[in-house]
């Protein structure tokens, strides 16, 4: 189970220039630790949230456990506790509220401890023209590379 990948937001590079990353621990239920193992997540729409002095992983998608029963069965999309440093907690929020920064999850993994890990960056929206710069430097290293294949 060590290091193996859960759910990760590819989406992330493309609409965001991520900057700072940190790694959190997650706040979850029994039956959200059993999707898990699963390998059943959606960290795709999610985002982080800043709620007083703790930060909040919201609308990330973890699917009911289907052996658990109705009543010990957790909400999909419920608002999730992330579990980070005191200094790192400060430092997010100063940069969400003074910068205007975003808090994007990028990966859900087992840690080494077999822990439940989510890998936080801290984000700077990119507006149409990077994105069209991104992907014309992504299709020009595609070409660059079919080129140097062929010619050799």
């Amino acid at each position: 189970m060590a290091g193996k990948l859960i759910a990760e937001n590819r989406r992330a590079r493309f609409d965001y220039f991520l900057e700072d990353t940190f790694e959190a621990g997650l706040s979850l239920t029994g039956s959200e630790v059993k999707s898990l193992r699963n390998g059943k997540a959606n960290i795709a729409e999610s985002y982080a949230a800043v709620e007083g002095n703790q930060i909040v992983l919201v609308n990330a998608d973890i699917p009911p456990y289907q052996q658990a029963g109705p009543h010990f069965n957790h909400e999909p999309r419920r608002p999730r506790k992330l579990l980070l440093h005191r200094k790192q907690i400060e430092k997010l929020i100063g940069s969400v509220q003074r910068e205007g920064r975003t808090i994007i999850p990028t990966k859900l993994y087992w840690n080494d401890k077999g822990l439940a890990k989510l890998e936080i960056a801290l984000a700077k929206g990119k507006n149409v023209r990077d994105k069209r710069d991104t992907v014309a430097e992504r299709d020009w290293q595609r070409d660059k590379a079919r080129l140097m294949r062929d010619r050799g």
